[in-house]
């Protein structure tokens, strides 16, 4: 880590544990293999009871490093639906929300550096 301020090292750390692998559609056009898995984006679960399972990621959870996904639900004991957590590292992005110009710019900028590092080599 770069810095010394435990606030930026945990948001570094949260960072790193929302980030997920790529379709292959996705790795082929933009020549990213993972990337911070957003609001909005479409993910199919690749783990666990679930597996399988696609939809639209509904709510982020930086802390825990885990996504809510629409449809994705289990039910209380009192029967309200709640949304089942998935950690981000266990699915795997179909569809890219890029209505943000700040993250169509992160990913052109990821798809650059693998460029780079694959032609050196």
């Amino acid at each position: 880590m770069q810095s010394h301020k435990p606030s930026k090292q945990r948001k570094a750390a949260s960072v790193k544990q929302l980030t997920a692998r790529v379709s292959e559609e996705i790795r082929k056009e933009f020549g990213i293999k993972r990337l911070r898995v957003r609001k909005d984006d479409t993910v199919i679960v690749m783990r666990g009871k679930d597996r399988g399972f696609e939809g639209k990621v509904v709510q982020v959870f930086p802390e825990e490093g885990r996504i809510a996904i629409e449809g994705l639900t289990r039910k209380k004991a009192d029967g309200t639906p709640l949304f089942v957590k998935i950690h981000a590292s266990k699915v795997m992005i179909t569809k890219l929300n890029t209505a943000d110009p700040r993250r169509k710019e992160a990913i052109e900028r990821k798809g650059k550096k693998a460029e780079k590092t694959q032609g050196g080599a």
